[in-house]
């Protein structure tokens, strides 16, 4: 059979602001996730790595995936993919 290989997985640029940022312990990382990974996965994923203090940041915090807000947690996140992580912020 011929045609285009697909990857196994899937390369996730992830940015961290703010709290995030704190939580996380870091500004930016890059994870590799199964190929087809949704934003649920992505959060899966960090929490696991990073602990509980970035899951509680996780949980109220939007994603940004190439820009756009993540309204879907079950969506894929596409490949390669950049996900901002954005906790509320105060002001206006």
């Amino acid at each position: 059979m011929t045609g285009t290989p697909t990857s196994a997985t899937t390369t996730v640029h992830v940015r961290y602001f703010a709290a995030a940022e704190e939580a996380a312990g870091t500004a930016a990382e890059v994870l590799t996730l199964p190929a087809g990974a949704t934003g649920a996965d992505l959060r899966a994923a960090i929490s696991a790595a990073r602990g509980a203090a970035v899951d509680r940041i996780l949980a109220i915090s939007s994603l940004l995936v190439d820009g756009v807000v993540l309204a879907d947690p079950a969506a894929p996140l596409g490949e390669p993919a950049r996900v901002d992580v954005l906790p509320p912020f105060a002001g206006g």
